[in-house]
């Protein structure tokens, strides 16, 4: 069975950072490329980042660019999402996603593409 529990999420105030994690079960983790995405009330779910079978290679939404840091580590099947001078706007609920590749490029930003999803984790920033 195959699972996706992502962890770390919160209400922090604007300019504070956060730290999400991603735990996954039951494939060969690096044979998969992990993405971030998030969804906001009302709003449709978008890509915020996404990061290679090796972690060589990452690729960012450009809202999140220079804030946000894609990580994982095989070792210990995870992915994780360092979050920085946070602001309202990122409020939402955000998942992690995996897709099962042979390229060792960013995985895309595609949601559709992605194979298998977490329930999410609810980030919450107050001005």
């Amino acid at each position: 069975q195959v699972q996706l529990v992502e962890s770390g999420g919160g209400l922090v105030q604007a300019g504070d950072s956060l730290r999400l994690s991603c735990a996954v079960s039951g494939v060969t983790f690096s044979r998969y490329g992990l993405g971030w995405f998030r969804q906001a009330p009302g709003k449709e779910r978008e890509f915020v980042a996404a990061i290679s079978r090796s972690g060589r290679d990452s690729d960012y939404a450009h809202s999140v660019k220079g804030r946000f840091t894609i990580s994982r580590d095989n070792d210990k099947k995870s992915v994780y999402l360092q979050m920085s001078s946070l602001r309202p706007e990122d409020t939402a609920v955000y998942s992690c996603a995996a897709r099962h590749t042979i390229l060792s490029v960013p995985a895309t930003r595609d949601d559709s593409a992605y194979d298998y999803w977490g329930q999410g984790t609810q980030v919450t920033v107050s001005s």
